[in-house]
């Protein structure tokens, strides 16, 4: 019952539901800003709630801290411990997740309206009255090394670790978020106690709801839910610059298949060139196989089942990222393929058929994402974090269109440097050392 939108927003589309639907901003009388889009025709609610700092905001020495933290806010609050918790939870029907991001923490929430207000004050416990009882750190805690021993076997998490921690430094997006053994068995009921301190604050917190709630209802609303959480937080982190030149890293692991991960730096999302780079990307190697790199890797010469490309806009740094797996024998010419292609693309641009589909796929699966209320929500409160306009839902599509063929080909010269790519290879790579 959570898709009764899609057709609204599939009319976006065709920029023929502007009357049908309408995005509203609120401030509320306690300053919190949001957006909200009403349809009560079923009594629901979604709510997004995203507060900026993430776990770049651990503490020095306390590395995961802040992922463990929002792993622990659904394990008991206020008079309720972790069990009595999730029984009220499911008593409601309603669905709450906490999830962390290294510039964000992002709490989402469903519930029916007749059970707004008990699921609300279930959800304000949470975030403004966490107990972190030992008992549930010490098994989330286990459920988090598990996982840091789980990943240090996965190439392609060693290989993400290995460049980001090559190109960032002592950056926080130089580490893992979840932190090391060393450093999540360290922490104390205090560092959680810190953390949620730290990142949950009113100063960053942007906050969209789609569904069964009125814009004059959520404002009052926020105020109760937020109002008590510490007006401001510490300083965010320093931008930070691409820290690798071109060049191949090989880390030995053993496996029959090598995983390449492969960049440089990028293009910040408020560029007036980033939606020709957009287009780009999806010739080069995004999602599906109608793209540069799926061709010439992949169908011509058999040496992956799949290769993908990806823009990466973070909040201090921006990069264009590739990954790709092939077996140890092919890897390296694999390589000398992605690169011939990196520059093929950046010295003859593309054409206008390529320009032309690509525009067709791109606005044809955008009003896709707009499948249920907390998809919207989501959408909604990631524009206001960008600062985007609510029109931006309508106008989106006419920015793909405007894009011309010499607008793609200028920032393809200026944005692909195959020189500079790096290529972080985890397996035992015939042909690269």
């Amino acid at each position: 019952m959570w898709r009764f939108i899609l057709s609204l927003w599939i009319a976006i589309a065709a920029q023929s539901a502007q009357a049908a639907i309408e995005i509203k901003t609120i401030t509320s009388p306690g300053g919190i800003n949001a957006w909200v889009l009403e349809e009560p025709s079923i009594p629901f609610t979604a709510l997004e709630i995203r507060v900026r700092g993430g776990a770049s905001l651990d503490l020095p020495g306390k590395r995961g801290a802040i992922n463990l933290m929002m792993a622990l806010i659904e394990e008991g609050s206020g008079d309720l411990d972790a069990q009595a918790f999730q029984t009220q939870l499911e008593s409601l029907a309603a669905s709450f997740q906490f999830r962390v991001y290294d510039d964000t923490v992002a709490i989402s929430a469903k519930f029916l309206t007749e059970n707004q207000d008990e699921a609300l004050a279930l959800l304000r416990d949470a975030l403004t009255k966490p107990r972190f009882d030992q008992p549930a750190i010490d098994r989330v805690r286990a459920q988090v090394l598990s996982g840091i021993a789980s990943d240090a076997k996965n190439p392609n998490h060693i290989a993400g670790v290995a460049l980001n921690t090559a190109a960032f430094g002592d950056h926080p997006y130089g580490t893992a978020l979840d932190g090391t053994a060393e450093t999540v068995n360290g922490l104390t009921q205090a560092d959680l106690f810190d953390a949620h301190r730290n990142v949950l604050t009113r100063d960053r917190i942007y906050v969209s709801a789609v569904g069964d709630i009125s814009a004059e209802e959520l404002g009052p609303l926020l105020d109760t839910l937020l109002g008590d959480l510490p007006a401001t937080g510490p300083p965010l982190p320093d931008d930070v610059d691409f820290g690798l030149s071109g060049g191949v890293t090989v880390i030995p692991f053993a496996t029959p298949q090598a995983v390449a991960l492969f960049g440089h730096s990028g293009i910040e999302r408020d560029d007036e060139d980033f939606f020709a780079a957009y287009i780009l990307n999806q010739i080069l190697g995004a999602s599906g196989f109608e793209n540069r790199l799926m061709d010439e890797v992949r169908e011509k010469r058999g040496l992956t089942y799949g290769i993908s490309t990806f823009l990466v806009a973070k909040f201090h740094a921006e990069m264009v990222l590739g990954q790709v797996a092939s077996a140890n024998a092919t890897v390296a010419e694999a390589i000398d393929v992605i690169r011939a292609e990196w520059a093929r693309l950046a010295n003859e641009g593309v054409t206008e058929k390529e320009l032309a589909l690509a525009k067709t796929y791109l606005t044809g699966a955008y009003p896709l994402r707009f499948d249920g209320n907390a998809e919207i929500a989501g959408i909604m409160v990631g524009m206001q974090m960008i600062d985007l306009p609510p029109e931006y839902v309508t106008n989106r599509n006419s920015y793909i269109e405007a894009v011309t063929l010499d607008d793609i080909n200028r920032v393809a010269a200026e944005l692909l440097q195959p020189d500079a790519l790096h290529f972080i290879v985890v397996g035992e790579p015939e042909g690269l050392e």
